[in-house]
């Protein structure tokens, strides 16, 4: 009955990528999708896109933030695919990037590592800063194909995490001055702008006390589930929103200010 249900799940979500169409949330319509099932829905969606000819390239981290866990009555972060069909350069969209395509879509300034090594089970974020090759800020645009937002946790996992798209700004290539890069990672500010406008204030320590200690929280937990690959050298990965995740709309031009952290801010502006 679950593998009929995990197909069935699975089915839906893929049928509604890049339609900007929603639907009722999983959970009221199958009772036994859980957590541990939810993964087996993500799994079975990245099979579909891949069969089609889409390529994993990292993993994002969700709900993170724990100052927003009640308005999305969660509890714990989750994680899920990021694809190369999903990732864009925020400075190669001059002409706007597009939102017609999803639905109820939001936006989430965050910290994205690459990794030039594999991390091992059990690292600390010192050790794990000696993984990541480059670093970066960027916004996650997150979307909801549940009407309203109104979700479970396991509906987000099924549901791609809430992953929508990636747009990055300029990586920082890792120097040998990681001691100053671990201080900054857990103690700098964000301002987010809309139309020059702010809207949202940020701390590094709102994502699990530091993205760091985000990329530990994923470390550790694939280690203990052997039903997914570990994190590999050659991933990125986002360590979820340093604000409120706010919506936007066409028309509107977003961008941030970083306080305490020597990474570029960021423009973009949605059509």
């Amino acid at each position: 009955m679950n593998r009929s249900m995990v197909d069935a799940i699975a089915a839906e979500a893929f049928s509604l990528l890049g339609t900007g169409r929603q639907t009722a949330s999983f959970s009221p319509r199958y009772p036994d999708l859980d957590l541990p099932l939810a993964y087996k829905v993500a799994s079975a969606v990245r099979g579909l896109r891949e069969a089609r000819g889409e390529r994993v390239v990292g993993r994002k981290i969700g709900f993170t933030n724990r100052t927003i866990w009640d308005e999305y009555n969660v509890d714990a972060p989750i994680w899920g695919w990021i694809y190369a069909s999903s990732v864009h350069e925020a400075n190669d969209l001059t002409g706007g990037f597009p939102l017609s395509d999803l639905s109820e879509p939001r936006i989430e300034p965050e910290i994205v590592f690459g990794l030039c090594q594999t991390p091992k089970p059990g690292m600390d974020g010192s050790d794990l800063l000696g993984c990541v090759g480059w670093i970066a800020h960027g916004f996650e645009i997150v979307q909801s194909i549940f009407p309203g937002w109104v979700f479970t946790p396991a509906d987000t996992v099924a549901a791609y995490g809430l992953h929508a798209a990636m747009l990055m700004g300029p990586r920082r290539t890792m120097g040998e001055d990681r001691e100053e890069w671990f201080e900054a990672l857990s103690t700098f500010e964000i301002d987010l702008l809309r139309d020059g406008e702010l809207v949202d204030h940020g701390v590094a320590r709102n994502v699990l006390d530091g993205p760091l200690h985000a990329l530990k929280h994923l470390n550790d937990l694939l280690a203990r589930d052997s039903s997914f690959p570990p994190l590999a050298a050659g991933e990125m990965v986002t360590t979820g929103t340093l604000t409120r995740a706010l919506p936007i709309a066409g028309g509107q031009s977003w961008s941030t200010r970083l306080h305490g952290v020597d990474l570029s801010p960021i423009s973009v502006r949605f059509c």
